[in-house]
């Protein structure tokens, strides 16, 4: 249902609601050829919130969700898809996942890793997306390996190819897509992490907790009618799953 006239001063305080679309996560969001117009699921998520808020939706386009997640501490953004982490918490109101994606690891064919549990250790370095969900989460979690922070997230295997680090991390379907496109590298088998992807509202805001509601009624209203599913199956997506 619309928004209160107040609650929508708060929500889109410039009259339209502000989407940050993360284009370096290729289960999220890409671009039209020729137009460059957003399209994924993140987008059609969005469209939909703007339909049922009854407001009309201003996209910006990042590289990275990292950049995404600056701008809205600017002030620049009201809505963002990002993936849910706790040091991006200090700062955003999330709603429940809408979908859940995998990270995993990428190496050289002759690398001698053949399971996700020895990567970390003493020498190994790993080429993350800065600011990325996974750069985020191995930053907590290795201990013995270290990080080699690039641009982000879709340079890191060009990155990697050129000579830097001896594994690379990423979002498991954008790492399968590169392996394509270059020879003598292999995924390890399985998963590092699950990523949950989920709307951002900065916290800061007044009636905060009254938009995350709003917002998380939406989002558990698409994944049950299944326009989520319906939206992955359209744009192709695979190697993700509907968040439960």
């Amino acid at each position: 249902m619309p928004l209160s006239p107040t609650l929508i001063q708060t929500f889109a305080p410039t009259g339209k609601l502000r989407v940050g679309i993360n284009l370096g996560n290729p289960v999220l969001a890409s671009q039209e050829l020729g137009t460059g117009a957003p399209k994924g699921v993140s987008v059609d998520i969005a469209n939909a919130i703007g339909k049922q808020a009854g407001v009309a939706i201003d996209f910006q386009l990042f590289k990275s969700a990292g950049a995404t997640v600056e701008a809205m501490k600017n002030g620049s953004l009201d809505l963002i898809f990002v993936a849910i982490d706790p040091v991006r918490g200090a700062d955003i109101s999330y709603t429940p996942p809408y979908i859940q994606i995998e990270g995993a690891y990428l190496v050289k064919s002759n690398s001698p890793f053949q399971k996700n549990d020895e990567v970390d250790r003493p020498g190994n370095e790993i080429v993350v997306g800065k600011g990325s969900a996974y750069d985020l989460f191995l930053t907590r979690e290795i201990k013995q390996a270290s990080l080699i922070r690039v641009a982000s997230s879709p340079a890191v295997v060009a990155e990697f190819m050129s000579g830097k680090g001896n594994v690379a991390a990423g979002v498991k379907q954008q790492l399968e897509v590169d392996a394509k496109r270059y020879t003598n590298v292999r995924l390890l088998p399985g998963r590092f992490m699950v990523i949950n992807q989920a709307i951002g509202t900065p916290k800061e805001r007044a009636n905060s907790a009254e938009i995350t509601s709003y917002l998380s009624a939406i989002i558990t209203n698409l994944k049950s009618s299944g326009f989520v599913a319906e939206a992955m199956k359209r744009h192709q997506i695979e190697g993700a799953r509907v968040a439960e």
